[in-house]
């Protein structure tokens, strides 16, 4: 191979001496994209003109390093790809049985990207399947689109058409078989007689390195913004005075590992149509945003703007003015953290070791490779923030993730870097108790459901907390029980988080039961009102742990799903509601007023949704009535509450009929109805903001 930039050398020539392979930090072949078009048309013209000529032309530098063997580019990618699909078609065109060309032209591919090299791989491999049936070549196939017939090939996948380096090929294609299939003896002028050379610089021979000739981007294409952000990085480790890893060997380096194992993690199980910078920028903004977070001092800036900032722009360069020392650590100490992770997920779930499939595995970081620290698999619902294959998977996504994902992101982190020897049910626990905190906020009284965690002062403050609380990840309901906490957020459920673990200290077999309620699709989380119907008042001495067990039963039977408004099941509910009393009235469906100005009316409804229940539950007004049903529960189903059901003399008739007669309900969609002040009959309303009467039952 040239040693000499003086020496030139042809396409050919390169493939036949080394494999040539397009490293990951190379972007997308472009050059045949329609936006190119022109670009890449006079490139092909340039070298026409010089076959048809004979006259000899130089494609500048190829600049790349050898790595065992094979040919990096750093440097050229576009010019190169484009030679390959020239001598591809040249070899097609005028040599489909040379099996020797072909072979060549198979050390030509792209280093980890699968579908562009597979695709290399399927040109070489199916020549004349694209071409005549008997592999000739003739002028009346001149007008034909070769795209066509590839991507209509047995052999072409329908997913390589998402690859937007394949579409590209597929055009310059077309492109060559329009300018040169009239064009005869291009493989002697290419090969032979080397009409078509380019100089090649391999940077280790002149001193260089990767990364400097990247940074230096020589040939003044626009890096992506985390090539930018990575480059600033280095920029900031290395020098200035800041020398963060001066102490470092070059294997243990950022800027060795960034484009190496921690590239290999992403692009194993996280990367998103072939591409890593994104995932890469995801995760990095987050640890920012973590960093942020804890350091509310930020030269003037107000903390809760800066957070939104990072939460809603990936990719900005400001990004990397809050990146200190500290917050370099951090996501040094993130990337390895996650990287080791990734790989003993692939050990796990290739059998060795033992793993199991779905856990993650990392090696401590002070332990070598004998033991490995195991990130069980969130096994119980996180309801609205379920995450698409594991929390570290939907932030590297991104999808506009939320500032409730990024907390329990967080405290996932915090867990593995806090314990270096990870108990799968300690994990657990503690992120139960944080998925508790997180999804805990207000249910408005049209059943409503918002999330704690819903603004960037929001995050801060819940952020403090959780990092509070990470002192006792370990064992989190021995740190709840012993340690007396005063939060700014989330202090009704931090209350009962305390009451669980005081239950769950003092008698671990109780445990389960309350995980069964907490995981309740009503529920959620907040379980006081079933310790209460069960007896607790101020100490957990007063529960009676066989009745909580029926109230699981009947919570887990009655309300363990979303009901359909029209559901029939959710009417029976809803008349065997009608039945309760409490203080002398039948009139739970005080819990929500308007007014109805038709008919001169109050307005009520009956629980049109599901998760208005969720609300009504907690409510220290009509929360009693729900108590009462739940214990009716225990020994009945709706339709015998119904059936048994006897009208008392206090009750109007109209709301008998409700209970008795299932088709009154059924009939009214809207679930809601009027009553006049009188209170002697009722309007089934035909819809929720109806403004007359008509089409509107009267019960009486």
């Amino acid at each position: 191979m040239a040693a000499n930039t003086n020496d030139s050398m042809t396409f050919y020539e390169l493939i036949r001496e080394k494999r040539v392979e397009i490293p990951i930090i190379q972007r997308d072949y472009a050059q045949g994209r329609k936006d190119n078009r022109e670009i890449c048309r006079n490139f092909l013209k340039a070298i026409r003109e010089s076959v048809e000529n004979e006259s000899a032309v130089n494609l500048d530098f190829v600049y790349g390093n050898v790595k065992g063997g094979v040919f990096y580019p750093l440097d050229g990618q576009q010019r190169l790809t484009t030679l390959f699909l020239l001598h591809w078609y040249t070899c097609m065109k005028e040599r489909p049985e040379d099996t020797c060309a072909r072979e060549t032209l198979s050390n030509f591919t792209y280093e980890t990207r699968l579908s562009s090299r597979r695709f290399c791989e399927a040109l070489v491999s199916n020549v004349t399947l694209i071409f005549a049936d008997d592999g000739a070549w003739d002028s009346a196939r001149r007008g034909r689109e070769l795209s066509g017939a590839i991507t209509d090939a047995r052999w072409f996948f329908a997913s390589w058409r998402q690859d937007s380096t394949i579409r590209a090929m597929l055009n310059t294609i077309d492109m060559i078989h329009e300018l040169f299939s009239g064009v005869g003896d291009l493989w002697e002028a290419l090969v032979e007689k080397k009409l078509v050379t380019f100089h090649l610089l391999i940077l280790e021979d002149f001193g260089l390195s990767d990364d400097l000739y990247i940074k230096m981007n020589a040939r003044g294409k626009l890096l992506t913004p985390f090539e930018n952000l990575k480059a600033e990085i280095l920029d900031k480790a290395q020098k200035g005075g800041w020398q963060w890893e001066e102490n470092l060997p070059l294997e243990e380096k950022f800027s060795h590992k960034i484009d190496r194992e921690w590239t290999d993690f992403i692009w194993d199980g996280y990367r998103k149509n072939d591409l890593v910078d994104e995932p890469h920028m995801n995760f990095m903004t987050s640890l920012v945003m973590f960093r942020v977070a804890k350091n509310p001092k930020l030269r003037g800036e107000k903390r809760a703007d800066v957070i939104s900032w990072l939460n809603e722009n990936h990719a900005d360069r400001r990004l990397i003015h809050y990146i200190d020392e500290k917050t370099f650590e951090y996501i040094y100490e993130c990337y390895e953290l996650y990287a080791d992770a990734a790989h003993g997920t692939a050990t796990a779930e290739s059998g060795v070791d033992g793993g199991t499939s779905g856990a993650v595995t990392a090696k401590p970081e002070s332990g070598g490779a004998a033991s490995r620290r195991v990130i069980p698999e969130l096994t119980f619902d996180m309801w609205r923030h379920r995450p698409e294959k594991n929390l570290l998977y939907q932030i590297l996504a991104g999808n506009r993730t939320s500032y409730t994902h990024k907390v329990l992101f967080y405290a996932q982190t915090e867990y593995l870097l806090c314990n270096e020897d990870v108990d799968g049910e300690k994990f657990l626990d503690w992120m139960r108790v944080v998925r508790n905190i997180v999804s805990r906020a207000n249910i408005t009284p049209d059943g409503k459901r918002y999330d704690l965690v819903r603004s960037p002062e929001a995050f801060g403050g819940v952020m403090d907390l959780v990092r509070v609380l990470a002192r006792g990840c370990g064992d989190i309901y021995q740190y709840l029980n012993t340690n007396r906490l005063v939060p700014t957020y989330a202090k009704e459920q931090m209350r009962e988080e305390r009451i669980k673990a005081r239950i769950i200290c003092a008698n671990p077999a109780h445990k389960q039961l309350l995980f069964d309620l907490e995981d309740n699709e009503l529920l959620r989380g907040r379980i006081l009102f079933a310790l209460q119907c069960a007896g607790y008042r101020s100490d957990v001495a007063e529960i009676d742990f066989v009745r909580l067990g029926q109230i699981r039963d009947v919570f887990r039977r009655y309300f363990n799903k979303e009901l359909e408004t029209g559901a029939d099941e959710f009417d029976l509910l809803r008349r065997a509601m009608l039945t309760i009393e409490v203080n002398g009235e039948y009139c739970f469906y005080k819990y929500w007023w308007s007014y109805w100005y038709a008919g001169d009316a109050d307005k009520r409804k009956l629980f049109p949704v599901f998760r208005e229940m969720e609300d009504f539950v907690v409510s220290k007004t009509y929360g009693e009535y729900f108590a009462k049903l739940v214990n009716l529960l225990i020994r009945q189903d709706y339709q015998e509450i119904i059936d048994c059901f006897v009208k008392p003399e206090n009750m109007e008739n109209w709301q008998y009929r409700l209970i008795k007669e299932a088709d009154l309900l059924k009939k009214c969609k809207s679930k809601y109805l009027a009553i006049p002040e009188d209170g002697t009959c009722c309007y089934l309303l035909k819809s929720k903001r109806t403004t007359d009467v008509d089409g509107s039952p009267k019960v009486e």
